[in-house]
């Protein structure tokens, strides 16, 4: 099957969840705090830490702690085993916020597997080194971080 929904959110949310075989989660938390605390029902879950920053000088050596491109083949990795397994998944990204980062490889994942990301018009602040970096493993591949005027303009519309 594979991935058929995805979204991303806080840490905080994620861990009030009540778990889901059906949802994979990649979990990702500060190199300073320990791992989130899911619900041990959900099977599939990649943990990663890393900061919510963007090196100063991109040809510099990676410095501890930042998202690299080791970091994204792990992403690529996982989210390429969830499209070829024989079962539906959504998948739910988190990060400490549910801004940056998470809304980083929420929108990787989207342009990855052609299903839909919840609250796309939201992801204006994705993080633009992790997507930076997971591009650079796809050379064909172009993710779109839309502008902070679709918010503002999903806000405005009138709810169903």
């Amino acid at each position: 099957m594979s991935i058929t929904q995805i979204y991303y959110t806080s840490r905080k949310l994620a861990e009030s969840l009540a778990g889901d075989p059906a949802m994979a989660i990649i979990s990702i938390t500060d190199p300073t705090t320990p791992v989130a605390q899911l619900d041990p029902l959900f099977e599939h879950v990649l943990r990663l830490s890393f900061f919510d920053a963007i090196p100063a000088d991109p040809f510099a050596p990676p410095l501890p702690g930042l998202f690299d491109r080791a970091t994204a083949r792990r992403v690529k990795a996982f989210i390429e085993k969830l499209q070829h397994a024989s079962e539906a998944f959504s998948l739910m990204v988190h990060c400490e916020y549910g801004v940056s980062r998470s809304a980083a490889i929420a929108l990787y994942a989207e342009a990855c597997t052609g299903a839909p990301l919840a609250a796309r018009e939201f992801t204006y602040e994705a993080n633009s080194w992790v997507i930076d970096t997971l591009e650079n493993l796809q050379s064909d591949l172009s993710i779109h971080i839309p502008p902070p005027q679709a918010a503002l303009e999903r806000r405005a519309a009138a709810r169903a």
